[in-house]
């Protein structure tokens, strides 16, 4: 298991049932994506609604690219596992009375339908997951241990089944090869190859790449959901101003104080996450304005305070105080809905190969991944695919293979990886963000180029470190987001370019991309 965030532990606990897990993780074990989640887990409880309405909603919002049986499966398995999640001692906010839960509401959804724990409902999953995995007597960490590479039966063939993966170890560089019998990728996703983003630094594309390189099928990869709402601060880095909060009445506004939202859709601050972002953008660039306002003052203070208690304690930490005056924010890379192709079990195109979470693309968010579900999908699929993992008949373990670094060197140049780094995350934020161009995508296409071939040629001469893994991560992840973007002629949900504004019906298909084919249009919609 590589990774360590809600699919990662879930599957963990569930497939220690009938097996040892080894859980990999970069970081610590609570150093994860799942840990900054304020909002919640959206699933079908509450009056008036049902799984039809979350469907519903969870299609229009996906904008022709949802898979219908994915979206219905994890909508309907939504409540028994947040159930599980109670039972792991995941205190939900509930109503005064305690019968029912108090439910939040986002954009896109037509009713309350999110699960919450305050606004902090990610570190609540993330602490009771990592407190049942840790006593687990079959369950074992590894911390600070970064996978270099999948581990294939057969190299250079392809569909080879995956037999494990080669890790460094942080601190002192020595690489390891660990063999298993199943390997499962809950690495997250690839926010930090952007400038700006509301992920921890832990998500890099790790996943994403290692499979890309292994000949994996991915899919989406064009798909970059942007949050509307980022603290806009020096001294904040990457602070998340929940979707929770317009859900319960927060307004965004121009400098002046208007308001705008109404001008770009009905549905106005409660608009689905892509209509939202591609709104701020424009006025910002309209305006020259350096970011939009999001108010609550109109709000009862009380009520904000009790409901957002974790956003108001951190905002005081900046010197701001929500009750009293509108908070700075902007648009940030959030969440990837393409990913590793993966069916309801998790599995991939590669035998031995599982894939869950934000990683994997399953089909469920479509070209726009509608508010709280993807908390929903790491629960979901992870239980399907650790039942299916402990029904395949048990294999022996595999034989791993020693790790060759061939005439690699100690660098002495490692501020190459850091100027590489930081000038993929510019030039993806300025030429592949919110609103693209053909002319902005062929400028990072031949940057990307160059860039890949220069890291491509350090990671063969030098030893291996963590971040020059992270960085070769980022630059794959970068290339393939261009790569699709420029084949999707049309725009459509997170994909938005000036020079193909229309939604085409010929392109509701799936974006498929793969080391052995390229790019291409799956063969028919809802399939990959």
């Amino acid at each position: 298991m590589i990774g360590s965030g809600i699919s990662g532990l879930c599957y963990a606990l569930e497939a220690a049932r009938t097996a040892d897990v080894l859980v990999l993780t970069k970081g610590s074990r609570e150093d994860t994506a799942t840990r900054w989640a304020q909002g919640g887990i959206a699933s079908a409880f509450g009056p008036g609604d049902s799984v039809e309405a979350h469907v519903r909603d969870t299609l229009a919002t996906g904008a022709g690219l949802c898979h219908p049986e994915v979206v219905r499966a994890c909508a309907a398995e939504g409540p028994s596992r947040i159930a599980a999640l109670e039972g792991l001692g995941v205190r939900f906010s509930r109503t005064e009375d305690g019968a029912e839960f108090d439910l939040g509401r986002e954009g896109g959804h037509s009713v309350r339908r999110i699960v919450h724990a305050g606004d902090m409902t990610g570190r609540a999953v993330e602490d009771a997951l990592v407190r049942a995995a840790s006593t687990h007597p079959r369950i074992r960490f590894l911390e600070h241990q970064m996978a270099i590479d999948l581990v294939l039966e057969r190299r250079q063939e392809r569909g080879s089944p995956v037999t494990g993966a080669f890790v460094v170890e942080k601190g002192t560089g020595r690489v390891r090869t660990i063999a298993a019998r199943t390997t499962v990728l809950a690495t997250g996703g690839a926010g930090k190859a952007y400038l700006y983003t509301s992920n921890p630094d832990v998500a890099t594309g790790d996943g994403i790449a290692m499979a890309y390189r292994a000949g994996a099928l991915l899919a989406d990869l064009e798909f970059v959901q942007f949050h509307p709402t980022c603290l806009y601060h020096p001294a904040a880095k990457n602070f998340l101003l929940s979707e929770a909060l317009r859900g319960e009445g927060a307004v965004i506004r121009r400098l002046d104080g208007s308001t705008f939202l109404e001008e770009y859709d009905p549905r106005g601050a409660l608009a689905p996450r892509d209509v939202v972002a591609r709104a701020i953008d424009a006025e910002m660039k309209r305006t020259g304005d350096d970011h939009v306002l999001l108010d609550l003052t109109h709000l009862d203070p009380g009520f904000v305070l009790r409901r957002f208690p974790g956003i108001a304690e951190r905002c005081r930490e900046y010197g701001l105080d929500l009750t009293r005056q509108p908070l700075p924010v902007v648009p940030a890379a959030h969440y990837f809905c393409g990913g590793v192709v993966a069916d309801l079990d998790g599995r991939t195109t590669l035998p031995g190969l599982l894939a869950i979470g934000e990683v994997a693309c399953t089909g469920l968010h479509g070209a726009n991944r509608l508010a709280s579900n993807s908390l929903l999908e790491g629960l979901v699929l992870a239980h399907r695919a650790a039942a299916r993992a402990a029904a395949e008949p048990p294999r022996p373990l595999p034989e791993a293979p020693v790790w060759d670094p061939g005439g690699a060197e100690p660098s002495n140049e490692r501020v190459v990886v850091s100027q590489d780094w930081d000038e993929i995350r510019r030039f993806l934020w300025n030429y592949v963000g919110i609103v693209r161009s053909d002319r902005r995508l062929a400028r990072a296409a031949r940057r990307i180029a160059l860039l890949r071939e220069e890291i491509r040629e350090y990671y063969w001469n030098y030893q291996i470190t963590a971040d020059l893994c992270e960085l070769r991560n980022i630059a794959v992840v970068a290339d393939l987001v261009i790569r699709c973007a420029q084949f999707r002629k049309e725009s459509r949900g997170l994909h938005y370019t000036i020079d193909h504004p229309e939604v085409r019906d010929e392109w509701a298909r799936d974006t498929l991309v793969d080391r052995w084919d390229g790019v291409r249009l799956a063969a028919e919609s809802g399939r990959f």
